[in-house]
């Protein structure tokens, strides 16, 4: 396993870690995401993602048991969590000073850890000023609860005005943002951000390397009955699967199997490599249900090698969504 600074900070974290989105109490049960957990460890992986939203804190609740049982050295691995979506009522969503104080020590008891390596925005917040969020995740740095925040799916105006906020008043800025990013969703990971990189070491931590499963091209004769998305019941990513430009995507797919064919590697491995070959990525973050099933996502550490110029070139020849040059 490789290591990559958080942008610009001195953090390292696996370039490949692992996610409980949509898995950890949820889909899966805590036996099988203990056995996901250690093979990603065991492997080298230093990062877990979580957030206050997934499976309403029973996420972080299963992670938190399991890391306890475990108990490896705290300085062995690094945790998140992301607040935005804690519940119903008054006070219970967004990034206000109150709900961004309780979803931390909320978050921290659920996982069982004295302090978060990472604290996501996981969404911008357009009821409560920048100025109350960014002097809130100050606050929990200087109370050591948190060791560096950041944002998820923020835009880079959101962002670049977060950071002069903490500038001008001698805070702490954020320092990574959680986006999403694969070969059929590019432009503000490459574009919109590319200021971003270079002028404020931005890190960044990427979710749907698979774009949802279809870059794994099980989908190109629909949606499986008993697959994981069939699970979960959730009908807004069938319909972002099978929506308007599906059947151009698939052709691109079709494609893009071709050419994983001839480097003799998987669709998925070749997806998950392809992010990996961007130098702004700090880390891959994979989901997966079954053990066979991270082992064979971590195989793409090694496949980065075999996407050589000519490789790009081919599949930028087949995506054709690479975005054009701005000048910021």
């Amino acid at each position: 396993m490789k290591y990559r600074r958080l942008g610009k900070h001195g953090l390292e974290v696996s370039e490949l870690s692992i996610g409980s989105w949509v898995t950890f109490g949820n889909q899966i049960n805590e036996k099988v995401a203990d056995e996901l957990l250690t093979t990603a460890y065991d492997a080298g992986i230093n990062f877990f993602d979580n957030a206050e939203a997934y499976a309403m804190g029973e996420s972080e609740t299963v992670m938190g048991r399991i890391l306890a049982r475990k108990n490896w050295p705290r300085h062995s691995f690094v945790v998140s969590s992301k607040v935005f979506w804690g519940g119903d009522g008054p006070n219970r969503k967004g990034l206000n000073r109150k709900h961004v104080m309780d979803a931390c020590h909320e978050a921290l008891k659920r996982l069982q850890v004295d302090y978060l390596d990472l604290y996501f925005c996981h969404r911008p917040d357009k009821h409560t000023p920048i100025e109350e969020t960014v002097w809130a995740m100050n606050t929990l740095i200087q109370q050591g609860k948190i060791l560096y925040w950041g944002t998820s799916e923020w835009s880079a105006q959101e962002i670049m005005e977060a950071y002069h906020v903490a500038r001008q008043n001698g805070l702490i800025p954020p320092s990574m943002e959680q986006p999403e990013y694969h070969m059929f969703h590019r432009q503000r990971f490459e574009q919109e951000y590319a200021n971003l990189y270079k002028n404020i070491g931005l890190g960044t931590t990427i979710w749907s390397p698979l774009n949802s499963g279809l870059l794994t091209g099980k989908y190109l004769d629909g949606i499986p009955e008993n697959t994981r998305l069939a699970d979960v019941n959730m009908s807004w990513l069938k319909d972002k699967l099978l929506g308007p430009g599906s059947e151009e995507k698939f052709d691109k797919i079709k494609k893009l199997k071709t050419v994983s064919n001839e480097l003799g590697i998987s669709m998925l491995i070749m997806a998950i490599a392809w992010c990996l070959k961007n130098p702004n990525v700090s880390t891959v973050i994979l989901g997966a249900s079954r053990n066979e099933q991270l082992v064979e996502n971590l195989k793409a550490a090694e496949a980065v090698s075999l996407l050589t110029d000519d490789v790009v070139e081919r599949l930028e020849a087949i995506l054709q969504n690479k975005p054009v040059d701005i000048d910021w």
